[in-house]
C-alpha cells in the first residue's frame, strides 16, 4: 500500500515538475517565502499585542467571548469576512479571504484552564487572581500566530494575484474536546483542501501518521432517585448520589482489567443539594480514552454497563449525554514533509539569557531532575507511532478533522520544556518574550507552508493521494456524535460568571503599555530568591 502510494506521488511529481519554467517557479517561491518571513518580522509587535491580549482574557471553553470578539475584529480590519456562531456554538467562527482553490484552513485553540491564573514571567506560583482561570496550556498564542501568518501570505497573494482562499477558525473548548467533531458534522471542512493546525509546544516540529496518544468520548451520566429526610425517613429515599459513587467504585475496580493504553477519569458534577436531603439527582462526568475507535467504543459500553449496575443496586434510573469527543489523530505525510523543510529553513528562535533563566528557574521550581532550559536544537520529523509503542495519553479533537481532510499540526516553541501541562506553570511563559519569539518562528513556518500549497498544486494532489490510498484505505472515520447531539455550550459559564468582572481589571491595554509584563509591573525574569538572600 505504501509502495503504491510512493509510486503514484513520484510519477505525479515528475510529470508536474518537468516543464521548462520549473526552475523559475522554484526561485519565485523561494523569494516569496523570504518575503513572507520579512512580513512576519514586520508584524512581530502586532503578534506580541495579540498574544498578550488573549492571555489577559484567560477564558475557558465555550465562554471565549472576549477572545473571539477581539480576534474576529482583527481579521475584519484586515479584509476577512467572518461568519460567527458556526455549528451552533456562540464563540465559534470562520474567517475567509480570497477566492477559488486551494482552500487552506488554518486553526488553533483559544481556551484556557481552570484555576490557572498566573503572573507571566514569574517562575513560581503567583496568581493574578486566586482561583481564577488562565492560559495554563498556552492556547493564547496559536490564533495570533495563524493570523500573522495569514496576513503575510495575503500580502503576497494580493501582489501576485494568486488564486486561493485562506480560512481561519478557532478550536473552541478544546479542553473539553467539545467542538471539532461538531464542526466536521456540520460541514465546516467540506470544501477545504488542506488543514494546517497549530499547537503550542517547546520546540518547532511536526509529525505524520498515527501520532500516538488517545482518542476519547466525554460522557456525563445523570442518575434519578427520590428525596427523603436523611435522618427522619432515609428508607423512603433512593439516593442518586449512591448510584454515582457505586459506579465510580465499580469503574475503579475494573481498571486493573483494562488495557494499559486506556485513560479514564471522572469528576462528580452534581452530588446533591444538602446532606439532610437524600439526593434525587446526581451526575458524574467521565472521559473514556483509548488508542482507536473500537476500543474507545468498548470503554464507553463498559461505562454504560457500570451505570446499569449502579442503578440496579440503588433502584434509580440513569440517562447520559455526550459532552465531547476526539478521534485518534492521523497526520498527512506529504504536508508534514513540506512543513518540515520550512521548519529547517526557519530554525529555532535565538533565546536571551533572561529567557533561559526563566525556563531553568521554573524547571528547578518544579523539581525537574535536569534544568536544561529552552530547546536549542530542532526536533526530527516524526513518523507514525507503532501500535505496540502507543501506551495512551492525552487527546485533541483535531483528530476528527484529520480524518476529514489532509491535516497536520505545527508545534511551535512558545512554552518551556518539562512542564506537567494543564497547570499554572504552563502560563508562565505564555505572555513573555519566549511566547512572542515562538509565535514569530511558527508564523514564518506556517506562511511558507501555505505558499507551498498555494503555488504547487501537485502537493495538494499528493496529500489527497496519501489520505485516500493510505490513511483511509482500510480505516474509516466513524463519528461518536449523532445528528441530534448538541454542543455543551453551558460548560464553564458558572466559573466565568464568578470571575469575569475581576478579570476585566487585568485586561491588557496596548495603548498604554508596551507589554503585559509592563502593565503588571513584572521584572523579567522574576525568579524565586535563593535561601537566605533578599529579592531585588
Amino acid at each position: 500500500m505504501i509502495h503504491a502510494w510512493l509510486a503514484i506521488t513520484a510519477a505525479m511529481a515528475l510529470a508536474l515538475s518537468a516543464g521548462p519554467g520549473f526552475a523559475q517557479a522554484d526561485a519565485k517561491l523561494a523569494a516569496n517565502k523570504a518575503d513572507a518571513a520579512r512580513g512576519v518580522d514586520e508584524m512581530a509587535k502586532m503578534a506580541q499585542e495579540m498574544v498578550d491580549s488573549v492571555f489577559s482574557f484567560g477564558e475557558l471553553g465555550f465562554q471565549e467571548f472576549e477572545t473571539s470578539k477581539y480576534l474576529t475584529g482583527m481579521l475584519e480590519q484586515n479584509g476577512f469576512t467572518v461568519q460567527r456562531g458556526v455549528a451552533g456554538i456562540p464563540t465559534a467562527w470562520v474567517a475567509r479571504w480570497g477566492s477559488g482553490k486551494p482552500v487552506i484552513a488554518m486553526g488553533s485553540d483559544i481556551d484556557g484552564i481552570p484555576q490557572a491564573s498566573q503572573k507571566p514571567g514569574v517562575a513560581y506560583p503567583d496568581p493574578i487572581i486566586v482561583g481564577a482561570p488562565g492560559h495554563g496550556e498556552g492556547h493564547n498564542t496559536g490564533m495570533p500566530m495563524q493570523i500573522v501568518a495569514a496576513l503575510a501570505v495575503k500580502r503576497i497573494m494580493e501582489r501576485d494575484k494568486l488564486p486561493g482562499t485562506l480560512m481561519l477558525w478557532p478550536g473552541v473548548a478544546e479542553e473539553q474536546l467539545g467542538t471539532k467533531a461538531w464542526y466536521v458534522r456540520d460541514g465546516m471542512f467540506k470544501d477545504v483542501d488542506v488543514t494546517l493546525f497549530a499547537h503550542v509546544g517547546s520546540n518547532l516540529g511536526v509529525s505524520w501518521g498515527d501520532s500516538g496518544g488517545n482518542g476519547m468520548v466525554s460522557v456525563e451520566y445523570t442518575f434519578e432517585g427520590e428525596t427523603a429526610h436523611s435522618a427522619g425517613a432515609p428508607w423512603r429515599g433512593r439516593s442518586a448520589l449512591d448510584a454515582v459513587e457505586l459506579m465510580d467504585v465499580g469503574w475503579n475496580y475494573r481498571r486493573e482489567h483494562l488495557r494499559l493504553s486506556q485513560r479514564s477519569h471522572y469528576v462528580i458534577t452534581n452530588g446533591g443539594d444538602q446532606p439532610n436531603v437524600v439526593p434525587r439527582n446526581a451526575s458524574v462526568w467521565y472521559y473514556f480514552r483509548e488508542t482507536d475507535q473500537p476500543h474507545i467504543q468498548e470503554l464507553w459500553d463498559i461505562g454504560n454497563k457500570m451505570a446499569d449496575g449502579a442503578a440496579l443496586m440503588t433502584s434509580t434510573t440513569w440517562s447520559s449525554r455526550i459532552l465531547g469527543t476526539a478521534y485518534p489523530q492521523h497526520m498527512n505525510k506529504t504536508v508534514a514533509e513540506v512543513m518540515y523543510e520550512n521548519i529547517k529553513r526557519v530554525g529555532l528562535p535565538t533565546w536571551s539569557e533572561a529567557d533561559q533563566a526563566l525556563a531553568k528557574g521554573l524547571q528547578k521550581e518544579l523539581g525537574n531532575p535536569r534544568q536544561e532550559g529552552l530547546a536549542t536544537e530542532l526536533e526530527e520529523l516524526r513518523g507514525p507511532v507503532r501500535n505496540q509503542d502507543n501506551y495512551g495519553g492525552g487527546s485533541d479533537d483535531i483528530g476528527d478533522v484529520s480524518w476529514t481532510v489532509p491535516t497536520v499540526t505545527l508545534r511551535y516553541p512558545s512554552n518551556i520544556p518539562g512542564l506537567p501541562g494543564h497547570n499554572w506553570s504552563s502560563a508562565i511563559a505564555s505572555a513573555t518574550p519566549i511566547a512572542h519569539k515562538g509565535v514569530v518562528a511558527g508564523a514564518k513556518v506556517m506562511a511558507m507552508t501555505v505558499l507551498d500549497l498555494m503555488t504547487r498544486p501537485e502537493l495538494v494532489q499528493q496529500a489527497w493521494a496519501y489520505f485516500r490510498e493510505v490513511q483511509t484505505k482500510d480505516q474509516k472515520y466513524i463519528p461518536f456524535i449523532k445528528a441530534d447531539d448538541k454542543p455543551a455550550i453551558h460548560l464553564n459559564a458558572e466559573i466565568l460568571g464568578k470571575y469575569r468582572e475581576e478579570m476585566k481589571k487585568y485586561y491588557y491595554d496596548p495603548t498604554k503599555y508596551g507589554t503585559y509584563l509592563e502593565q503588571l509591573g513584572i521584572q523579567y525574569p522574576t525568579l524565586r530568591p535563593a535561601a537566605g538572600s533578599k529579592q531585588q
